[in-house]
């Protein structure tokens, strides 16, 4: 199968400022966006498989609205084509969490941050695969797979992954995602594209919730570059702050890392290579490059704990058929409902081993670390396999994440190089608690040196 390793030509291929500032412009009418984001859907999705609801008639009926407003000229995201995660909620759809389990009634309001991108100029395309309940850092349940844009044979990672094909092949300019353990980075490092695991608190959760997974999840953007990641993550948030990437002030001290939090899982010569390339570029810029390694200790253990009691909590809340869920959430259900009455299920950022790791960090300006420890591997790789078996393995792939929504630390994934089958290899950037505006401004440092192939 052939895979659309960019976002098109044209229209599709603009970024979201550029249409942005084309529509309020009057170059290009939000009808126009819309038309070339859906004719894209229709072209690609059938082997991709990155929506779950297209929004066709809806959608040329917002752009058409959106072009009749007053105040078009000052749209931050005027007409810019956006795709909703399926854990959120869009008027007129079902929430479906990627679950058979879930109801197929349609929600009558729009999520919060939903409510915000339109306010802010955008049109809602559709909502986007994951995986069930957003359990698993790949996007695949029975009876469907979503697909690597660049490899179709390879996985799109999760749980965000129908948001990362749709931003990566240009079926959208921005979407939306959630990450509980990396479910933006890992996406992100997959196909290609800029992710922001956010600070808690800092963007509305899914359904206004005050926290999720005793704390571990967060919500932010997916985009193809950092500075459409930063314009996005502003609406997201409802502020003023991270729109205008700065340049970075000062000397930075920079953390360099590729040390596994899981004991013994190896590490590719490509992501290390990757990692490098990073550390090289802000040492050249004159900044204070450091080796120390983060002091993981137990907390993937904290993890294990946050994340199966929280998938409990969820089946709980939302009054779920048990025996409708797939096997193995089953029994991730069963062990977290174990988890929750015995106590051991906790707030995140209350363990010890968080406390230290913020403590660490603290330390350092931003550290730089992989996002996954190897490339993305085919499609079915943990189609089988009972919870325990299968989250073991994928920690060994993607461990570099959980840590960071453990410790309650924004995260920014990067593409920097890419191997030899055009795969890119991501860094993830990581800072101490509110400083997405940093890791914006390194983020954009680096995208922007000379050589960067991603």
């Amino acid at each position: 199968m052939a895979a659309p390793a960019t976002a098109g030509t044209g229209i599709t291929a603009l970024s979201a400022r550029q249409i942005a500032a084309r529509v309020r412009g009057g170059e290009l009418h939000p009808i126009e966006v819309a038309r070339a984001s859906l004719e894209r859907i229709r072209a690609l999705d059938g082997g991709l498989g990155a929506f779950t609801a297209v929004r066709e008639r809806e959608a040329l009926q917002e752009a058409e609205e959106t072009a009749g407003r007053n105040d078009l000229g000052t749209l931050t995201l005027a007409g810019v084509p956006v795709a909703v995660k399926e854990n959120t909620d869009v008027a007129g759809l079902p929430t479906l969490l990627g679950s058979r389990a879930t109801s197929r009634v349609a929600v009558s309001h729009d999520d919060e941050v939903v409510r915000r991108l339109r306010a802010a100029g955008c049109t809602v395309v559709g909502k986007t695969a994951m995986p069930e309940l957003a359990i698993w850092p790949f996007t695949e349940g029975p009876g469907f797979a979503t697909r690597n844009p660049i490899d179709p044979s390879r996985i799109c990672g999760g749980s965000s992954g129908g948001s990362a094909v749709a931003v990566a092949t240009g079926m959208a300019a921005l979407a939306t995602a959630t990450d509980g353990g990396g479910s933006i980075r890992i996406p992100a490092a997959c196909c290609g594209l800029v992710g922001m695991k956010t600070t808690p608190g800092s963007v509305s959760l899914p359904g206004g919730a005050s926290e999720h997974w005793y704390g571990l999840s967060v919500a932010g953007p997916l985009a193809r570059d950092v500075h459409d990641a930063a314009l996005m993550l502003d609406v997201l948030a409802g502020r003023n702050t991270y729109r205008d990437v700065r340049p970075v002030d000062g000397t930075l001290r920079v953390a360099v890392s590729t040390r596994h939090p899981v004991a013994g899982a190896p590490v590719t010569r490509e992501v290390k290579d990757a990692v490098r390339v990073v550390a090289d570029r802000l040492a050249a810029a004159g900044h204070d490059v450091v080796e120390a390694s983060p002091p993981y200790s137990l907390l993937p253990q904290a993890f294990l704990r946050c994340y199966l009691a929280g998938i409990a909590e969820d089946v709980d809340a939302l009054s779920l058929d048990v025996g409708a869920l797939e096997a193995r959430t089953r029994g991730m259900v069963r062990r977290g409902r174990w988890l929750r009455a015995h106590g051991y299920a906790r707030p995140a950022r209350s363990y010890g081993d968080a406390i230290r790791l913020r403590r660490w960090i603290s330390r350092f300006d931003v550290l730089v670390a992989p996002v996954l420890a190897y490339a993305p591997p085919h499609v079915g790789r943990w189609s089988r396999g009972g919870w325990l078996p299968t989250s073991l393995s994928v920690a060994r792939w993607m461990g570099f994440c959980p840590p960071w929504n453990v410790a309650g630390c924004p995260s920014l994934s990067l593409p920097v190089t890419r191997d030899a089958s055009r795969l890119p290899t991501a860094v993830q950037i990581v800072g101490r608690p509110d400083t997405e505006a940093q890791l914006f401004s390194v983020g954009a440092m680096i995208e922007g040196a000379a050589g960067t192939e991603a």
